[in-house]
């Protein structure tokens, strides 16, 4: 993948939604996977109450709206809700959610962003001439966005695979006790553990649901066009298979695999991160999980002597994704988040400075004394040195190339995690058949968490407990686990959190006492206990 020169984006306006010029078959290596198109959005000043939908064009508080749209029409741009087909019911949407959820949390108000849909070569032209007009408070150009995962770039083997795949499951040394693993296994043996009765969002670009260790608790593709690209393909595969890998005697087993798992892509229809994200979340409920698989390029991007995607950050730094974070968070939904892989400490005041175009009223999302999305952030951290015969420094060290800052609230693994896809563990010419030993990132490191919080919501159920709220798992994740530890240039202040342990995140979340088996049997399969 070639570095993008310009954090508004516009070396990504060529990509077609179902990928770029780097995709490929099964049976070609992996691939970078390109970025999503640019987004324009536009915030409009709440007090105007615009209406730009069902074929209307007004304001509600009587003020103009002539050169607007006049500016679009010139512009040969149109321009529409970003959260749903009409503002009424965008604010119905948030009424009921707010409504479900009790949580304390402030409201946000989605029904004052707006897509704006324009030739890719004027959008920053149109953006300077927006944020002249008197209904407008933001406008903003969105780089394209990507999933963490620069490191990825195994290929298959080309041996063809054997009659019937190995047991991989051992080698998931995330699985194990603590603190090389996050207990798992363990917690397949409490009723609940394995994630029954709670559901899964991941939001990417491409996923293959038609693996053969993902077989069982999928909901497939609920939102936008899959990226045809392989690079997008893999990943999702191997994000999915980390927690979902199917109970059988092959392959990998995810941490949570009986909770149910969809995903939903940036690219077709839905059109964008902030989209997507809302879509999720309708189709969640509190107790449910949701998985940010990506990041894009941030003010420090264009900085000298960044390599491949230093300097990109998570993306709720962007307001529409912030506020569907928020208001995601805000119904009782878990949000994962990818810290990002840009080796940035988002403590930095870079970050304190808004982008070009954003409204008035932005502060700055990574100090959550600004404001505080609600999400969990991922970190990466390395593996036990000899893991898979290789070493990435002290165990639960920050990876070089992961973000890091008070932001942070824990890590998962970022180097030799094994699980579905790629093919450089076992490959050939079938991608159902494909698995790798080695996905890294905050890519990685995101799912780890994901399947954690899947099977401690599904402990509570089984309990007949209340779930988790957002933030209860964050105090939580930071109040337990196995402590980070130093490494020469990456100290421990440098923060990327602890690595969960289920064992005590039970304790924290339930009390003290002993293990609840409930009504669900000991699972004699691979790698249980």
């Amino acid at each position: 993948m070639a570095r993008r020169p310009s954090r508004q984006g516009s070396s990504n306006q060529g990509n077609p939604p179902g990928g770029g010029a780097s995709g490929g078959g099964a049976a070609g290596g992996a691939s970078s996977a390109p970025a999503s198109p640019p987004e324009l959005v536009v915030v409009t000043r709440p007090e105007t109450a615009l209406r730009a939908s069902a074929g209307r064009f007004h304001a509600m508080s009587g003020q103009s709206t002539d050169t607007l749209q006049a500016l679009l029409s010139d512009h040969g741009a149109s321009m529409r809700p970003l959260f749903g087909p009409t503002e009424e019911r965008v604010a119905a949407m948030m009424s009921r959610s707010f409504g479900e959820a009790s949580l304390g949390a402030e409201p946000v108000d989605l029904a004052i962003f707006y897509t704006v849909d324009a030739p890719a070569e004027r959008l920053e032209a149109l953006q300077s001439d927006l944020l002249a007009q008197d209904l407008v408070d933001g406008a903003y150009v969105k780089p394209g966005a990507e999933p963490p995962a620069f490191l990825n770039d195994m290929a298959p083997t080309p041996e063809e695979a054997p009659p019937s795949t190995p047991d991989y499951s051992s080698r998931q040394l995330y699985l194990d006790a603590a603190p090389a693993g996050v207990e798992a296994r363990w917690a397949w043996t409490q009723g609940g553990g394995q994630g029954a009765g709670i559901r899964i969002i991941d939001i990417e670009g491409a996923w293959r649901f038609t693996h053969e260790d993902l077989g069982t608790t999928q909901g497939g593709v609920v939102g936008g066009t899959p990226s045809t690209d392989l690079g997008w393909r893999n990943h999702g595969t191997a994000v999915i298979g980390e927690f979902s890998g199917d109970i059988n005697s092959i392959g990998v087993t995810g941490i949570a695999p009986e909770a149910v798992v969809s995903a939903i892509s940036i690219f077709g229809a839905v059109g964008g991160s902030a989209r997507a994200i809302n879509m999720a979340a309708s189709r969640l409920g509190a107790g449910d999980v949701m998985l940010i698989e990506l990041h894009r390029p941030g003010p420090r991007f264009n900085f000298e002597g960044l390599g491949e995607q230093r300097g990109y950050i998570a993306v709720e730094w962007w307001p529409d994704d912030f506020a569907a974070i928020r208001a995601a968070v805000n119904r009782g939904i878990i949000v994962v988040e990818a810290a990002g892989n840009g080796g940035e400490n988002l403590d930095d005041a870079i970050y304190q400075a808004p982008a070009a175009g954003f409204p008035a009223g932005w502060t700055n999302p990574f100090r959550r004394g600004n404001r505080d999305s609600g999400a969990i952030m991922v970190g990466a951290g390395a593996p036990p040195p000899g893991t898979h015969g290789r070493d990435h420094g002290a165990d639960r060290s920050r990876l070089d190339f992961s973000n890091w800052g008070a932001l942070i609230d824990t890590q998962g693994w970022g180097r030799e995690v094994t699980t579905c896809g790629y093919g450089d563990l076992q490959g050939g010419t079938n991608e159902d058949l494909w698995y790798t030993d080695t996905f890294s990132g905050t890519s990685s490191a995101s799912p780890i968490i994901v399947g954690v919080a899947a099977s401690l919501q599904g402990m509570a159920r089984a309990r007949g407990k209340p779930f988790l709220t957002p933030a209860q798992f964050r105090n939580c994740l930071r109040s337990t686990g196995s402590a980070q530890q130093d490494e020469p240039g990456r100290p421990a202040t440098q923060r990327i959190g602890t690595r969960p342990n289920l064992r005590q995140l039970t304790t924290c979340a339930f009390g003290s006492g002993q293990d609840y088996k409930g009504s669900e049997k000991r699972i004699k399969r691979k790698g249980a206990v």
